[in-house]
């Protein structure tokens, strides 16, 4: 069994994915409740997809989210750098490219909008990835983030960080076909940043006036922001 550590090495962050591949999209659904359906629409709706916008979807995994991205006219290129996972997803009629986040590799300004669920948080350089994001993104465009973050209710947020997450890694010791995997997941959604941290990251980075909404109580953030009409690409 593979697992990640925190320092989140790109080599071992792969392995691990490529792992779980076979049964991600099932374990996904099953420790979520079924959430997971839920916060891919919600992803959609923010991202506010015109027909013929070009949205990359960085962290796409097997592609579900890229393909439903397709659904309102939109050019979705699937991004990972797990080439397990895009094989898993290879059936799904998109286009799927394996990629280094801190490496993207897209001109500048290639796309209308970017979007990254539950993976910018196995980055190693978050403002990396952020900046990265900016510079493929054309001015005026978009960025959503769709992440794990704090319940803002503090008897939620108690029995969520205390009881739920611990339950994790036994139910996928049941379901995925890499179990170890989850809980790298427990221990990874415990060292992310709350929302505004994730903001202020954000913003470093040069996006433009970020904000965002909280779903299942804070449990999950949509982060939102804009890319400056004139923009300087930053380097970190």
């Amino acid at each position: 069994m593979t697992r990640a550590t925190l320092a989140k090495d790109p080599h071992e962050v792969a392995e691990m994915f490529d792992g779980v591949a076979r049964r991600y999209d099932l374990t996904n659904t099953v420790i979520s409740l079924g959430q997971d359906r839920l916060w891919r629409r919600a992803t959609k709706r923010a991202l506010d997809l015109a027909p013929g916008d070009r949205v990359l979807d960085l962290g796409a995994g097997t592609g579900v989210s890229t393909v439903e991205f397709t659904s309102a006219g939109a050019y979705a290129v699937g991004a990972d750098i797990s080439l397990g996972m895009l094989r898993a997803g290879r059936h799904r009629g998109v286009p799927l490219v394996g990629a280094n986040a801190l490496e993207l590799p897209f001109a500048d300004g290639s796309f209308d909008a970017v979007t990254i669920s539950f993976a910018l948080r196995n980055v190693p350089h978050t403002k990396v990835a952020l900046a990265e994001m900016l510079r493929v993104t054309r001015p005026g465009g978009r960025i959503v983030i769709c992440e794990f973050s704090r319940a803002t209710w503090a008897p939620f947020r108690m029995a969520y960080e205390n009881i739920a997450l611990k339950t994790i890694p036994m139910a996928a010791r049941v379901i995925s076909s890499n179990p170890e995997a989850y809980q790298y997941l427990q221990e990874s959604i415990r060292a992310w940043p709350d929302q505004p941290g994730l903001a202020g990251l954000m913003a470093e980075a040069g996006w433009h006036r970020p904000a965002w909404r909280n779903l299942t109580g804070g449990v999950v953030a949509l982060h939102r922001a804009t890319k400056p009409e004139t923009s300087l690409s930053k380097r970190y």
